[in-house]
């Protein structure tokens, strides 16, 4: 019988992993943590507006992509890998023009 790994148990494992580390966190955290940190830097001063959306549709679109590829285009698959509906996964791919339309 083939175990699925959820995604908090895959979380954990990258902590785990991570516990050598001065961080402890996992791998995407960190990544997503530093990129927003340089940003900040690069800012130098400036204000910024929506960054909430910003991080969001950056994050969103590679994840969507990933997923897709990871579970071969089978939407069905993906939208249970990404833990929402099969509606709304094809909602997001035909909004970032993932739909092969």
């Amino acid at each position: 019988m083939e175990q699925q790994a959820t995604t908090s148990e895959l979380l954990e494992f990258d902590r785990a992993e991570d516990n050598n580390n001065d961080n402890a966190v996992g791998p995407i955290r960190a990544c997503v943590s530093q990129t927003l940190e340089t940003y900040f830097r690069q800012l130098n001063g400036h204000d910024c507006e929506g960054l909430y959306k910003l991080v969001l549709a950056e994050v969103e679109l590679p994840l969507l992509e990933a997923v897709m590829r990871y579970c071969g285009g089978n939407q069905t698959r993906a939208a249970q890998v990404l833990g929402i509906n099969r509606g709304t996964l094809r909602k997001k791919l035909q909004q970032y023009g993932l739909d092969g339309a």
